[in-house]
């Protein structure tokens, strides 16, 4: 098993290489940059952190949070709850009065069945009080 040497490490990122750029055509240099791993790498991470950095403003600073689910305004969403609570109750009041329009509808056309109540009920007799 290859031993870690930080010595070689540190030297190999701090080797300087060049890129060049070259006209195809002509093969006259353009542009000559002097780079190391090390140069790369700090850049790199560099840009990571700015494009994230400005991408966590964007969304913080602008109405785009709006659109992340489960981030609203606090009383956007404490209004939908009490809309969401009144519509249920108005709801439950249409049923209702359909179910008492029904009712009345079949009572004038004639059409009711009335149940009786064939349940007996065991009323106890009330004891009298011999004065």
């Amino acid at each position: 098993m290859a031993r870690f040497d930080a010595n070689s490490t540190l030297k190999r990122l701090q080797n300087r290489y060049r890129l060049v750029v070259m006209n195809d055509d002509t093969y006259e240099e353009v542009v000559t940059f002097k780079l190391s791993r090390l140069s790369v790498y700090t850049l790199l991470c560099t840009i990571f952190v700015l494009l994230t950095g400005l991408t966590v403003a964007l969304i913080v600073f602008t109405p785009l949070k709006l659109y992340i689910p489960g981030y609203g305004d606090v009383n956007n969403t404490k209004d939908l709850r009490e809309l969401k609570i009144r519509t249920d109750s108005l709801e439950q009041q249409v049923r209702y009065k359909d179910q008492y329009l029904e009712s009345i509808r079949n009572v004038l056309q004639g059409n009711t069945t009335v149940k009786l109540d064939t349940t007996t009920l065991k009323i106890p007799k009330p004891e009298k009080i011999n004065d």
